[in-house]
């Protein structure tokens, strides 16, 4: 399966980008009359024949359309420390895209080794992984934000801050409740400060355990990631299941 990224698509032929076509012609070698699937980013998701296969602007024509693909009843929103290392940054969004993620916020905290985030480059990443993963729904990756201000100005009907530090026994696969918006942070190498945490609880976060074991800022990302995925997949699958008949 050969899936391609095009966004506001409004017609039955859909022209491709100089990139995904060059993607298409040179790199996969595919021709005129091959079909592809293209996600657009915003749930549409396109069986589709190739026509044109110009190197530059390769173009197909719908022959099957779904809209609303693989659509979710909650949104994820994570809140990460960028990490010194900018290819586990990198890593996480890739994963995190892969297992369901609605949106990805870098934040800085008091202990962020890392203040710049090339977002541009962390978009391409995760077009590439919505593509591997056949994701109708393009995550959004916001610009890095400092932690007062993301605390105050981000809302959801559930809130969780991940930290390290003693006193905290609930994990969060027994606080989040399915099918809820939900919002979690996650803290940098050197974990969130005290006086940090006690601001997130004062603003409506409840602090949550993601395990016994002491995580990586990516690793606890993608952990809290497929979490909430589990929990929301495990009542669908419940919901979707039916006795067969004996």
């Amino acid at each position: 399966m050969h899936v391609f990224y095009v966004r506001d698509i409004n017609s039955e032929i859909i022209t491709f980008d100089q990139t995904e076509s060059k993607h298409c012609i040179r790199v996969l070698r595919l021709k005129e009359g091959d079909e592809v699937y293209i996600v657009d980013g915003i749930g549409g998701l396109y069986k589709a024949r190739l026509f044109d296969t110009h190197l530059k602007c390769c173009s197909a024509i719908v022959f099957e359309k779904y809209i609303g693909y693989g659509k979710r009843d909650y949104h994820l929103h994570i809140g990460i420390a960028p990490t010194k290392n900018n290819e586990r940054f990198e890593w996480f969004a890739e994963k995190a895209t892969e297992i369901g993620v609605d949106e990805i916020t870098p934040v800085h905290c008091t202990h962020s080794e890392r203040k710049v985030v090339n977002t541009q480059r962390v978009e391409k990443i995760i077009t590439a992984a919505v593509k591997q993963s056949v994701r109708a729904y393009h995550p959004r990756i916001n610009p890095i934000m400092n932690f007062s201000n993301f605390v105050l100005d981000n809302y959801a009907e559930s809130k969780f801050i991940a930290h390290c530090g003693e006193g905290i026994t609930e994990h969060l696969m027994n606080l989040y409740q399915p099918k809820k918006n939900v919002l979690i942070l996650i803290g940098p190498e050197g974990d969130f400060t005290e006086s940090e945490v006690s601001f997130a609880i004062k603003n409506g976060y409840a602090p949550v355990s993601l395990g016994n074991n002491r995580l990586r800022t990516e690793t606890a990302g993608v952990v809290a990631c497929h979490i909430i995925n589990l929990i929301n997949d495990s009542i669908s699958a419940k919901h979707n299941f039916k006795k067969t008949p004996e």
